[in-house]
């Protein structure tokens, strides 16, 4: 048989000898191991993100959770903070890429929004975004497109941390919101808990008594007639927090075009009032909204928005891209000054030279 640099592969002892030769230090065969140190350690999550904090549901408190506090500590959901005080911010996913989901939960918002309603993704599309975050431990939100039975079953079933309803107007509806979320009697939410991503696939045997527990139910008002009753949506058992839907309200009231319009400032500030009406843990509900260029993101925490996104992850990658071609085509510009610069100097020091 042949010969591999000088190594016989006929002997029985030819494998340890091949083995010794791929980890000599020959010029042939470098050692492996002598490039180790060249090679960059991997970034840690801490490093990354100090704050970062690995995720399990409450349902989670016996077994799992006592195997994951020797390694790490366990991270608290979002209703969980929110009732501590926290004012959490969050970004909003239309492009349904799992790796911009991903590179979202390693950045360390403390929450992402799927968004079904105005991106261009369903629910196979949302799952592997989940799966991302899952693996950031960063809670989604699913945003539906629409406040119906069949799309919360659908959501809610995929085992997300928090679910929004769009253009709630008043109580009825937002009363309707809630009743797909829970199961029969206290609702009407379709039922195959021992299948679904929700419950783990039926190996989370706790999932009926405790899926109640970590779920955050989103209200959107977002029209004049929701403003008008928002004190009311707030109020309605099970609603755990009102979205302000700052365009789809401006647009309602005729400024599409406008929303930092006075007029449209008055009625978000109208509907904040009457949705702070009530503290939370005396049976009102939290408060989030979206950032805007006229309301920063320190506004609206400054106004009482426990939950806060100032981010689509569309619009951070148009703003970046948008920028990039800028720049290049202005390096261009500007090389073609400094060419015609040199030319001019060099044609000048030629006609100075020849005179």
């Amino acid at each position: 048989m042949a010969a591999t640099a000088g190594v016989s592969c006929s002997s029985s002892s030819s494998l340890s000898t091949l083995r010794k030769s791929f980890t000599s230090n020959s010029p042939i065969f470098p050692s492996f191991y002598s490039l180790l140190p060249q090679i960059p350690k991997p970034l840690s999550l801490k490093t990354v993100n100090p704050n970062f904090k690995p995720f399990l549901p409450r349902r989670f408190s016996s077994a799992a959770v006592s195997a994951t506090a020797d390694s790490a500590e366990v991270r608290q959901s979002l209703k969980t903070r929110l009732k501590n005080g926290e004012t959490l911010y969050g970004i909003f996913l239309l492009g349904f890429s799992p790796t911009l989901a991903e590179i979202a939960g390693l950045a360390g918002y403390d929450f992402a929004v799927v968004d079904m309603e105005h991106g261009h993704g369903g629910i196979s599309d949302a799952l592997p975004c989940l799966h991302a975050l899952a693996a950031t431990q960063t809670p989604a939100i699913l945003r539906i497109p629409e406040s119906s039975a069949t799309w919360a079953k659908k959501a809610l079933d995929l085992g997300p941390q928090g679910i929004m309803f769009p253009m709630i107007d008043g109580p009825k509806s937002a009363r309707k919101a809630v009743s797909y979320c829970r199961f029969p009697p206290n609702g009407i939410r379709g039922s195959a808990h021992t299948v679904v991503r929700a419950s783990s696939y039926g190996i989370d045997e706790g999932y009926l008594s405790n899926y109640e527990d970590d779920l955050l139910i989103m209200c959107q008002v977002e029209c004049v007639d929701g403003v008008k009753k928002i004190d009311e949506i707030a109020a309605v058992e099970g609603v755990d927090c009102i979205q302000m839907g700052p365009l789809d309200l401006s647009a309602s009231l005729g400024y599409l075009w406008d929303p930092g319009n006075k007029k449209v400032k008055e009625m978000m500030n109208t509907a904040e009032k009457g949705a702070l009406k009530k503290k939370p843990l005396d049976g009102g509900a939290y408060l989030s909204g979206f950032a805007m260029p006229h309301d920063s993101p320190e506004n609206l925490k400054s106004r009482g928005y426990h939950m806060v996104s100032g981010a689509v992850d569309i619009v951070l990658f148009r703003n970046a891209a948008v920028e990039d071609v800028k720049k290049f085509k202005m390096s261009l510009a500007k090389g073609f000054e400094d060419d015609d610069n040199q030319k001019d100097h060099k044609d000048g020091e030629e006609k100075y030279w020849s005179e």
